[in-house]
This record gives C-alpha cells, structure tokens and sequence, in this order.
C-alpha cells in the first residue's frame, strides 16, 4: 500500500501525536474517543473523550447513513466496543450501549467468544513465569519487566492479569520489542490517570497515553540511553516513581 494512492486518509481511535510514525502522513479526518491532545487542523474532527470506544461512534456513522454492517464488520464492532469498555466495566456512556445492542443480532458472538478464550498462544506462556519471577513490589504497586517480547500483546495481557490481584493500585509491566520499550499501565482509575502518568514518564521521548484506568507508552532504546539488558524491574520503578504523586 502507498499511501500517495489514497485521496483521503482517516485516522481512527487515535490521534497523530500518538505514533512518531504519523507525523509524516497528512490526515483528512480523525474520529477518536481518545482526551484532545490539542485542535487539530484538518478537514474533518470528532473527537468524543467520554466515549468508552471509537467503535460506538463508527457504528453511529453507520446508523446515520442507513448503512447496515456485514456479519464480518457488526462482529469486529461488537468486539471492539466490549475490549475497549472491558465488558462496560470501565468508563462507558449510553451511546456505547446503544451501539453495542444495535450490533448483538448482528454480529457472530461466537466468534466473538472465540476470541476471546484463545488470546494467548502456548508459546507465550512463558512470560507468566518471567512475569512472576521478575515482580517487584512497593506502595500496593506492582512492577515487571518481561526483556525482549514476540508480541506487544503479551505485555497487556499480563498487565490485566496482574490488574485483578487485590490491594494493587498501579500495575507496571513492561517489555522491548523491536528497538522500542513498550510500557502498559493500568490503574483503577479512582482519582488516578493513567494516560496522564504515561505522557509525564514518556511522552518527551516517545509516544504516550491513553485512559483514566488504561495506558501505553512506546520509547526508543536509544531515547534511554540503556541497551535490552541495563533494563529491568528496577529501572522501570525508578522511572515511574519519579513521577508518581
């Protein structure tokens, strides 16, 4: 795909400031339901922070034109909008409901059930142990660091793993990829942001953000002047805790 071949280009579910790879793309449109990073001048914006998934809002563009989704799409909504919102769990509005029951009759949920009991592969089990040997623990937060990961992925599904032990506040975890640290925060969001504690730590020298319980942060190795080994628990609580409140 060259982008050059495409007239109009549409960001979804992010914003250009959120990947250091989009600075180079000029977009025409961004539909988000990501906090505004700041107003962005292209041609078409909407933006809804309160939004719990940006799929709510695509499946209302859908509604509005009178647009009924295949099998295919309504099931990729639907599991979007229960990802984003962890089963509206975390912060959802009513719109998200709506959108959600619009797609129930339409989508093959148990396809959606599929997904959702085989997200992990037998050959990342392993982490769990890495995970565990690696935890550190101090002031109700956990904190690992994984070493060289096949897959961003893992790192989010330990963190919600770890996310569901009692007395926890923070959960840390994270893991190199490529030549980029990746960090997944998670919190409960109660007087908490961990979007915000992301863009503090990181978002000076690499990409940051996210959500009130939920966030990530991608950083350059060189940006840290440390290479895959000098990395480890430790150093990932002392880089969070400086800026911790």
């Amino acid at each position: 795909m060259v982008i050059d071949d495409y007239q109009k280009i549409v960001l979804v579910d992010s914003q250009p400031d959120h990947l250091p790879d989009f600075g180079s793309i000029t977009f025409n449109v961004i539909i988000d339901h990501h906090p505004v990073t700041q107003d962005w001048q292209v041609d078409y914006v909407d933006i809804r922070p309160d939004f719990g998934a940006a799929s709510s809002m695509l499946v209302e563009y859908l509604r509005a034109a009178s647009m009924k989704p295949s099998v295919a799409l309504a099931t990729a909504l639907f599991y979007a909008i229960k990802s984003d919102t962890h089963n509206f769990e975390k912060k959802s509005r009513l719109a998200d409901a709506i959108s959600f029951r619009y797609l129930f009759d339409l989508a093959n949920r148990n396809l959606v059930r599929k997904f959702e009991l085989t997200d992990l592969r037998r050959s990342e089990l392993r982490y769990f142990k890495i995970a565990l040997a690696e935890l550190k623990y101090s002031k109700r937060r956990y904190y690992s660091h994984l070493g060289r990961v096949s897959s961003p992925d893992v790192l989010v599904i330990i963190a919600d793993f770890l996310n569901h032990v009692g007395e926890i506040d923070w959960v840390f975890v994270s893991g190199i990829y490529g030549s980029k640290l990746v960090v997944i925060f998670r919190c409960d969001g109660y007087r908490k942001s961990a979007g915000k504690l992301a863009k503090r730590i990181f978002g000076s020298i690499g990409s940051a953000g996210g959500h009130k319980e939920v966030a990530r942060a991608e950083v350059p190795m060189v940006n840290l002047s440390l290479d895959d080994k000098a990395f480890t628990s430790l150093t990932l609580k002392r880089l969070t805790m400086r800026h911790m409140k």
